[in-house]
């Protein structure tokens, strides 16, 4: 299964979010055991309080330059797998996602 998915409100991005990580960083695509992808995502915020979600909308709102209130956690906010909602053309959103993440796949992820 694809981490990134069309979606009527824009796009859905599977995730794994590892808190209190030494730096934020996005670590790149992984594939779980079952064959799902997950976009895998480090952030230095712990998981309390809501903190953790909001550094990772903060870092790939600025890694994918656009506005944080394009995202939203729909699904595992409360846990290391969770569904992000990008907001906007669906279209415009996917093919933009897939280019800066391969782009930075192919520069050994950020």
């Amino acid at each position: 299964m694809d981490w990134l998915r069309r979606h009527p409100a824009g796009a859905r991005v599977a995730l794994r979010v590892t808190p209190r990580a030494h730096s934020s960083r996005v670590q790149g695509i992984e594939v779980d055991g079952a064959g799902q992808a997950r976009l895998a995502v480090r952030v230095d915020a712990p998981p309390a309080a809501g903190k953790a979600n909001a550094a990772l909308i903060r870092l790939l709102a600025s890694r994918w330059r656009m506005p944080q209130r394009a995202l939203e956690v729909v699904s595992g906010a409360a846990g290391r797998l969770k569904l992000l909602q990008v907001h906007g053309s669906p279209d415009v959103v996917v093919d933009r996602l897939r280019a800066i993440e391969a782009a930075s796949d192919d520069a050994g992820a950020s």
